[in-house]
């Protein structure tokens, strides 16, 4: 699943094609090579963010104290429930009350810190559910692959692999000045991960302060219809999600990288809204201002900022009743069929407008860790 040109990435792929080397965050182009029987379907963002939004809930509703480290990924502290309930057994019936009532597959890990719980939920996936017990850690990471671990990538994993290290018991065998000495600081970290040992707290989640997206053009281009069209499309699409969150947004910025990687962006202040009438025109006269170079547009994008809770305040003087009647009428079209279901004729020639944040890599992970008092 990502964008179906040669510049697109995969955002996120099945089991299946996992096996031929696909992995999320490849490129497309390269994506196909390895796999060219797969289908490839663009994501809906829409989608990810109104079941990332009911799995978030169901947690607060559950949890004292979560973060919710992306669309798709949460840890839990559940310390003191062994006292009460029973970690697992807690987690284990919170992990059947997110598959009832929204209909996905949840898998989750359970242990002492956030690393080896996140392993774990890796482990444990597809659907499924896996306990590590404490004094049991080195034990589990072990006979891994060192991939496994966090902070691994291709790099890293190359300089492991030419000294001879695969698993991550060979690393749990090496003395940490051996790793400091080749990987440097990063060498203390994945030997403190590979030896079970994590520290790291739990950030308490916090409603999110920004809404952005941006589009990646499959060719570079400088037709100017196609561009405002899209941004058009975009300022539409954010000033709804304001909406369907009960936001406001204080601070409009936009952004173009040109086809020599060169990247600009201008931002505005404006009262709190979340108006279309308002925010659109913002939108297009950023980019007015911003398009100076007449080069080729590689990317552009919308950010808004500084949001807070609240609902557009009707202007007694500018403000008529069939617009806000429109407003509501297009919104509960968009609620029932989707986002992208109804636009303004003025942003019809944008096909895509990019999206808001990771969608779900396989299926949406619950992470969840338990520290001892």
């Amino acid at each position: 699943m990502g964008g179906t040109g040669d510049r697109g990435v995969v955002a996120a792929c099945s089991y299946e094609t996992r096996r031929f080397g696909v992995h999320s965050g490849m490129a497309m182009k390269i994506a196909k090579r390895l796999c060219p029987e797969a289908t490839i379907i663009r994501g809906n963002t829409g989608i990810y963010s109104k079941y990332s939004n009911l799995v978030t809930e169901i947690i607060k509703e559950s949890v004292p104290v979560f973060e919710k480290a992306s669309i798709d990924e949460f840890y839990a502290d559940l310390s003191g429930m062994d006292a009460f309930f029973g970690s697992y057994k807690y987690a284990s019936e919170l992990r059947q009350r997110i598959i009832k009532e929204s209909g996905l597959p949840i898998s989750f890990g359970l242990s002492q810190n956030k690393i080896v719980s996140k392993v774990a939920t890796g482990e444990a996936k597809p659907n499924n559910q896996l306990l590590i017990n404490r004094g049991f850690e080195k034990s589990f990471l072990g006979p891994l692959s060192i991939r496994k671990i966090p902070s691994v990538g291709e790099k890293t994993y190359k300089i492991l692999r030419n000294l001879g290290v695969d698993k991550v018991k060979v690393v749990q065998e090496m003395p940490l000045e051996m790793m400091m000495s080749v990987l440097g600081a990063n060498g203390k970290t994945i030997w403190k991960r590979a030896n079970g040992i994590d520290n790291a707290p739990i950030i308490a989640f916090h409603q999110r302060k920004s809404l952005s997206t941006e589009r990646t053009f499959s060719k570079d281009t400088i037709d100017i219809k196609k561009l405002k069209e899209t941004i058009f499309a975009m300022a539409e699409n954010l000033a709804y999600q304001l909406r369907k969150g009960d936001k406001l947004a204080a601070t409009i910025s936009v952004k173009i990288r040109y086809s020599d990687f060169n990247t600009y962006s201008k931002q505005v202040k404006i009262p709190y809204t979340s108006a279309d009438h308002i925010i659109i025109p913002t939108v297009l006269e950023l980019f007015q201002k911003l398009y100076q170079r007449r080069l080729l547009i590689r990317l552009v994008g919308v950010r808004f900022t500084d949001l807070v809770s609240g609902n557009y305040q009707i202007n007694l003087f500018d403000d008529t009743e069939q617009m806000l009647n429109l407003y509501n009428a297009m919104d509960t079209v968009r609620n029932k069929y989707g986002e992208k279901s109804i636009m303004r004729a003025a942003a019809m020639g944008a096909k895509s407008i990019g999206r808001f944040n990771n969608p779900f890599n396989g299926e949406p992970p619950l992470i969840l860790a338990h520290r001892k008092q």
